[in-house]
């Protein structure tokens, strides 16, 4: 019988629902209830996240394995996206 291996726990929560907002930010919800503002101006001068620029791209952001996830598998690592996002009410 083979034996199905998994890899660690997650380090923090993780993305549930993220809507895309005017300037390039995010608006996340993680599994632990928090809502939290993002940022992602800082990406946009990364090769991997270029595309972003274009902020009809960017508003195909969705919420999927637990991150944000756009259009030719670009994401973001939820851990980054929890560490550097601000509490919201």
């Amino acid at each position: 019988m083979t034996e199905i291996l998994h890899g660690p726990e997650p380090l923090g929560p993780r993305v549930q629902a993220v809507a895309a907002l005017p300037g390039h930010r995010l608006a996340l919800t993680f599994t632990n209830g928090e809502r939290r503002l993002y940022d992602a101006r800082g990406l946009l001068d990364y090769p991997a996240y270029r595309r972003l620029r274009d902020e009809g791209f960017f508003r195909a952001a969705r919420a999927e394995y637990g991150t944000v996830c756009w259009p030719g598998d670009i994401d973001c690592c939820p851990d980054r996206l929890y560490a550097d996002s601000i509490p919201v009410n």
